[in-house]
Parts: C-alpha cells; sequence; structure tokens
C-alpha cells in the first residue's frame, strides 16, 4: 500500500501517464497529418506534468457555485476530487489509513536530489561549453533576421539562445557544402527559429529534471525530438528545396560535424536518420486537419482541462450564508459581545427549545457547529479565538443535537457572514482497536428503545450504543480524531469510567468543578482494562475546516 505521505505525488504520476497514453492514442490517429501537430501533442503530454489537476481543480474552486445557490448533491465528486489531488474529500472521514513513519521518505528524496543534481551539472556543463563556443566565433553577414556567427567548434549548425537566438555555423562551412544545400541548412534552422523550439525543448528538460526517475519522460523526449525535426523537414520541402539537395545536406553534416547536445540547441540532425531522409525523399504531403480530427482534439482538451476545473467548480467552497430554506434556523437569537469582566470558561446548553452560550469566540461557536476540534480549525481572523460573545436563541421546538448544530451553522452564516470549505489534512489520529484478549463488552438485547450515552465527569455509560458512537465521544473529549478500526458491528451496554482531566473536559466550566481525582486510571488504561478496547497512535486524513470569510457580528 503506498503511504499517504506519497498519495498526492502517485495521482500525480498516473493521472500524468495517463495523459502521455492519451497523446500516443492521439498521435496515431494523427499519423498521417502535419507533424506540427503531434509535436505539440507530445509537448502538453510533457508540460501536463508540472500542472497537476489538483491546481485546476482548485482553480474550479475559485469560480464555483455562488453563495446563495445551493450545492449540487453528487455523492461521487469527493472521492472524485481526492483522487484529482484535491484536498475536500470529507467522505473519507472514516477512512484514515494507517501511516508508520520511517527512513523510506528521506531515501527516496536524496536519491532523487542526486538525480536533479547530475541532470543540473550535466545542463549547466553544456551551457558553459556553448558559451565558450559562441564567444570565440566571428559575425557572418547572411541577411537573416538573427545574428550568425562561425565557430571554429566542429558542432553542427543549430541555433542557440531562446530570448535573443543566434546561428551558429562551423567554419569552412560553405566550402564543404553547395550553395544550394547551405540554404537548405539555413531553412531548417529558420523553421526551429519560427516555431520557437529551443523553448519548448528548455521547458521539456525542466520536465526531464525534476521527473527524470519516470521512464516516459525520456520517451517523450524522443518522440518530441523526431516530431520536431520532421516538422522542419515538412516545411524546407513544402518551400520549394530540392529533397535530394535536402537530404544530401543532412547527410554531409552528419558526415562532417559532431551533433549538438538536444538539451542546449536545437540543430540539423537529431531524430533516425535513415526515416528523416526516407521521408523527405518520399515528400508526401501530410494530410490537412479535417472537421472530425479538429473535434477531438477539442473533446481531448475538455477532457484533460475542462474535466479537472469543472470538479473544482462542482465541489467549490460552498458560502454557509444559503437562504434559511436550505436547513432549519432559530426563530430569534441574540448576540452580544460578552462581559470582558466575566473570565469564566465558556458553556453551552440546551433546554427544550432554547441554546444558550456565555463566553463563546467563533471559534468555540466553530467547533459546536461543526463537531470539530480546534485543530481541525483553520484560516480566519486573528479575532477568532479571542472576541467572546453571549449567545441566546430559541428554536419554537424541542432540540436535538444534530438539528442544534445545523441551526447554529446558519446562525453563523447569517450574523457573522461565515463561509467555510472542508479539506482534508494529515495529522494524527487514535486507532480504536479491540485489545489483546478480546472485547469486554455487552452485547444489547433487541429492544423497540432507542440506544444512547450517558457522560458525566470521568463516567461514561452505553445502552444499545454502537461503537462508532464511543469514537465519536473519544474524538470529541482527546486531542485527536478517533477511528473505528475494532470491527464490532453489534450494539454493547457498557460503563467506562476514568480519572478526567481539564484537557478531555473542552465544553465543562472547570471553575465550578472540584479539582479531578487522580487516584484513578486515565482513560486510555480505563477503555483497555474495562473494556477491552485500546486507542492506537497513527497518522491518516482528517477532515477540517477551512475559514473562508468571517466578519464581527452587530449587537443586538
Amino acid at each position: 500500500m503506498i503511504s499517504a505521505d506519497f498519495t498526492p505525488l502517485a495521482n500525480h504520476l498516473w493521472q500524468s501517464t495517463l495523459c502521455v497514453a492519451l497523446a500516443w492514442v492521439l498521435t496515431l490517429a494523427f499519423r498521417k497529418n502535419r507533424a506540427a501537430v503531434r509535436y505539440w501533442l507530445w509537448w502538453l503530454a510533457s508540460v501536463k506534468f508540472l500542472i497537476p489537476f489538483s491546481l485546476l481543480v482548485e482553480f474550479g474552486r475559485r469560480f464555483g457555485w455562488q453563495s446563495h445557490l445551493p450545492a449540487p448533491e453528487l455523492s461521487f465528486l469527493p472521492q472524485i476530487s481526492y483522487l484529482m489531488g484535491a484536498a475536500s474529500a470529507p467522505a473519507l472521514r472514516q477512512t484514515a489509513a494507517p501511516h508508520s513513519p520511517g527512513v523510506l521518505p528521506a531515501i527516496l528524496a536524496g536519491v532523487w536530489l542526486c538525480g536533479v543534481t547530475v541532470r543540473l551539472v550535466l545542463w549547466l556543463g553544456w551551457s558553459l561549453r556553448i558559451r565558450a563556443v559562441q564567444r570565440a566565433a566571428t559575425p557572418l553577414d547572411l541577411d537573416l533576421p538573427i545574428p550568425a556567427l562561425a565557430s571554429p567548434a566542429r558542432l553542427e549548425p543549430g541555433v542557440f539562445g531562446i530570448r535573443k537566438p543566434v546561428l551558429l555555423l562551423p567554419q569552412g562551412i560553405a566550402e564543404r557544402l553547395t550553395a544550394a544545400q547551405l540554404n537548405a541548412v539555413v531553412a531548417h534552422e529558420m523553421c526551429h527559429i519560427r516555431r520557437r523550439d529551443n523553448l519548448t525543448a528548455a521547458i521539456h528538460m525542466v520536465v526531464e529534471t525534476i521527473f527524470w526517475f519516470h521512464p516516459l519522460v525520456w520517451w517523450i523526449s524522443l518522440r518530441l525530438v523526431d516530431e520536431r525535426e520532421r516538422a522542419c523537414d515538412e516545411q524546407v520541402c513544402s518551400q520549394g528545396c530540392e529533397p535530394q539537395v535536402y537530404a544530401a545536406a543532412i547527410l554531409d553534416v552528419c558526415k562532417l560535424y559532431l551533433e549538438l547536445p538536444r538539451l542546449c540547441a536545437a540543430g540539423v540532425t537529431g531524430a533516425d536518420l535513415r526515416k528523416r531522409v526516407e521521408r523527405i525523399m518520399s515528400h508526401r504531403p501530410a494530410q490537412r486537419l479535417h472537421f472530425g480530427k479538429k473535434t477531438l482534439l477539442a473533446a481531448a482538451g475538455l477532457v484533460t482541462v475542462a474535466a479537472p476545473v469543472a470538479i473544482g467548480i462542482l465541489n467549490a467552497p460552498l458560502s454557509q450564508a444559503q437562504p434559511p430554506a436550505s436547513r432549519p434556523a432559530f426563530e430569534v437569537a441574540s448576540i452580544k459581545p460578552a462581559d470582558p469582566d466575566n473570565h469564566r470558561h465558556w458553556f453551552p446548553s440546551m433546554t427544550g427549545d432554547s441554546f444558550t452560550i456565555t463566553n463563546g469566540t467563533l471559534k468555540v461557536l466553530i467547533r459546536l457547529a461543526y463537531d470539530v476540534r480546534d485543530s481541525q480549525i483553520s484560516g480566519g481572523p486573528n479575532w477568532l479565538d479571542s472576541e467572546k460573545y453571549d449567545i441566546q436563541a430559541k428554536a419554537g421546538s424541542a432540540l436535538t443535537g444534530p438539528r442544534m448544530r445545523l441551526m447554529l451553522q446558519s446562525l453563523l452564516a447569517e450574523r457573522f457572514r461565515l463561509a467555510l470549505h472542508r479539506e482534508t489534512k494529515e495529522e494524527p489520529i487514535y486507532e480504536l482497536v479491540v485489545a489483546k484478549g478480546g472485547p469486554k463488552l455487552e452485547a444489547a438485547a433487541e429492544t423497540k428503545t432507542p440506544g444512547h450515552l450517558r457522560a458525566g465527569k470521568g463516567q461514561l455509560t452505553g445502552i444499545e450504543a454502537p461503537i462508532p458512537w464511543l469514537t465519536q465521544f473519544l474524538s470529541g473529549n482527546l486531542d485527536r480524531y478517533v477511528v473505528d478500526k475494532t470491527g464490532l458491528n453489534g450494539t454493547y451496554n457498557f460503563t467506562l469510567q476514568w480519572t478526567p482531566d481539564m484537557g478531555q473536559l473542552p465544553q465543562q466550566r472547570p471553575d465550578a468543578l472540584p479539582p479531578p481525582d487522580t487516584s484513578g486510571p486515565s482513560i486510555f488504561t480505563a477503555l483497555q482494562e474495562q473494556l477491552g478496547l485500546q486507542l492506537k497512535s497513527e497518522k491518516g486524513p482528517v477532515e477540517t475546516v477551512v475559514i473562508d470569510h468571517a466578519e464581527k457580528p452587530s449587537a443586538n
């Protein structure tokens, strides 16, 4: 199994590999068309390695559903978004995978860095060599739109530079080639200039440097050189150059001069020489792109670019300021700044149809509304955890925990103008597993009465309670999210007693409680001794909320 640390990279690599496969299929479909079309297909497949789909998904999210539109009910979007590499995957909250840190990531990072270093050293060495050749060259007057230089080095003719390209010819080439052959060679190099081949080759060189370990990157490199030279050959022949003269010029250059390194410049040789000469001599004109193939290109572009953007738009962070009809809301609510002289700990209360909270910050309210811990909240204004408020609200009918949370979400959206989205981040977690010796839980008899949990100071009683209720309680009272890995699917009766500490009672008023008794077991020990369950420390994806916008409410 791939570690969660490598999941984004693994997603990006298989996505890029899929794009290479798509480019290969398209080049087969366009094999009778101009080589320039196939060249750009291969080049775009190369550039895909530099652009993760997650960036396109995020781009789509920035232009997603407006704040007054309800979110579409498309359950497959979080999973697709996660496979695309996006961080928003709320459906994965219960699928935290075990993670064991080790030295493997460091070893792989070291190997990758060595490969990058080798590539950079090679590029620097060739660049210095070419600069030395250019400095030793003398100007030539060939009446070209770019400078031409004569070099004493035995390098083949080539174009150097991206922003200010120059044509470098070996000294004495006019005596070694006929005038027609020299004109054909110069025409070939001017094709490279018009196509900006040095720029596209440099971009692919960046891909080669970063993804040197991926074999398809090197395969793309061969395809790019082949189609680049073939595209120039087609242009030269279409300009009226005699195929026999042009082919002879290429062969003579290969016999007389050294081939240029393809990472530095665009020359006249390169690719499979035998196939090139055969294609030049046959001089079969390429087919024009008809409507069907243009449509195919457009469809491929939509699949690779528009689809991730569309997923981002559909899975965009939905502003929480939605119409009241989209979820329940309090009938009346009062929000006032808390008394600055009241230093008591925040405390919520839910009685009948009333909800009140004293000394609650916006961060506390988000915790209550979205059932998350402090560590699961990020972003927001600098007063998020400092400005305190007293809230009194009435629902008009009896409140339950889930209904209260939805109403509190509506209140935050309306009065605090709160907008947020969910992300999944790698964090420390606890896995609840069966301890050695097996579970010590009493299976509940099947009755028509609803099960429940009753929590008190250092005690939790479960009546016909499933294990997920226990993990939810533990998640809310421990410093980490708890994932059920017990495999226990029934309902159980149990009593859990432990010595609480203040860190495990975030919703209590410590000033109203006596000091805790430290003589009893911790909650970790109590779970193992009393219920036969154990909390294991692991690392995995945990759903978090990211605050996009919030405002201070007006007092009323």
